[in-house]
């Protein structure tokens, strides 16, 4: 696993041992960063939140391409150590905040982001009450863009969010969403 773009570009991340974590492929953050850009332009100076981070790979990456800030959001004690390590590597500690709490239990943000990342585990319908938390407590600028990885099959519906486009990639879901409030 590599960041594949900016600064960064072609740096190892570390991912935890076992499979309770798992990073979103290379070749599918390549393709949400490619969609991303066709709507966006540019990552500088956006705020970028990570929920239920793993690695922080998606989170890095938009720091890789300029963007101002990321908060990564993730419990998993394994995959925290992964994380902190791959911020440590890049040096990144200024731009990055860490949050180890489960995503349902965040409260209201003072930094609302530009652009989110949500990967929970597959097949748990988290992705759902996940986004109603981040819309009710602040967590997302108006008109953010929100990427959200799901399993091949699972869709993903929330008040207050137009789905953009839906792509497959091997096992793995993307869908892409604009929060509308």
């Amino acid at each position: 696993m590599r960041i594949i773009s900016g600064r960064w570009r072609g740096r190892t991340l570390k991912a935890p041992p076992g499979d309770a974590t798992r990073p979103t492929a290379d070749r599918v953050r390549e393709a949400i960063f490619s969609m991303l850009a066709s709507r966006i332009g540019s990552f500088e100076d956006l705020q970028i939140l990570d929920a239920f981070a793993g690695t922080g790979a998606l989170g890095l990456e938009a720091l890789s391409r300029g963007a101002a800030a990321a908060i990564f959001v993730e419990t998993d004690r394994t995959a925290l150590a992964a994380l902190k390590a791959n911020i440590t590597t890049l040096a990144a500690t200024a731009a990055t905040t860490i949050l180890a709490v489960p995503v349902e239990a965040l409260g209201t943000s003072a930094h609302p982001a530009h652009l989110a990342f949500l990967d929970p585990p597959y097949g748990k319908a988290l992705a759902a009450p996940a986004l109603a938390r981040l819309a009710r407590n602040g967590w997302l600028a108006p008109e953010a863009l929100v990427s959200v990885e799901t399993a091949r099959g699972e869709t993903v519906e929330a008040e207050g969010f137009e789905v953009d486009t839906v792509r497959d990639f091997g096992k793995a879901r993307v869908h892409l969403l604009r929060f509308t409030r």
